[in-house]
């Protein structure tokens, strides 16, 4: 069994936070606030609350103004110039930012799900074995986030994120290799994506 001191050092946090919310009047996700404070700040917090030593931050729409409003002090800031090619984009900028960090795996998380807490996170991060693991949160028995790819997984991600798919086509190819974890006990898994969903926000 791995401890937590192992796992700190193993296990990079990976937030993805550089949409443009289109679907929201092109407010960026990131600058959503809750409970006082950027969406940003605290999906960063809850990576740190789970266990995760690393956190790199994929900022893109409107990264000055994310950086000067959200405390991310002890992150790796990292700008996704591509940001508005969606998701798959700032997943392969998040990853290739790890390499040569000594991170054997990624545990990525979403910044407009703040429904999802530090006890799922540390769930997934728990089911950690080596840089060949896949994990994934479960709700009710249905894939979701965060995910946790360990680094041999990284290229195979990254040659497949494409789009706002993300790692969705890899983790189908390799589906019987994933390690879930149901976490509906635990965590919300909503998305901030629309002017109705800004009602889970405080």
């Amino acid at each position: 069994m791995t401890d937590n001191q192992d796992l700190q050092a193993d296990v990079a946090g990976l937030l993805l936070a550089a949409g443009g919310g289109r679907r929201l009047g092109g407010r960026p996700k990131a600058l959503l606030t809750h409970r006082g404070r950027p969406l940003v700040e605290l999906a960063a917090g809850v990576l740190r609350t789970a266990g995760c030593g690393r956190i790199h931050v994929v900022l893109g729409a409107r990264a000055d103004e994310v950086r000067e409003r959200a405390e991310l002090a002890g992150c790796v800031v990292v700008d996704n110039p591509e940001w508005s090619e969606g998701m798959g984009s700032s997943l392969r900028t998040g990853l290739a930012s790890l390499a040569g960090t000594g991170a054997r795996a990624a545990l990525v998380c979403l910044v407009d799900q703040p429904g999802i807490g530090p006890a799922a996170v540390a769930r997934v991060l728990g089911a950690y074995e080596d840089e060949k693991s896949l994990v994934s949160a479960t709700y009710h028995g249905l894939r979701g986030h965060p995910v946790l790819f360990g680094a041999a997984h990284w290229t195979g991600i990254a040659e497949t994120a494409t789009g706002d798919r993300g790692a969705r086509a890899y983790l189908t190819a390799h589906e019987g290799g994933i390690r879930l974890v149901e976490c509906a006990d635990v965590a919300e898994p909503y998305d901030i994506d629309t002017e109705a969903d800004l009602s889970h926000l405080e």
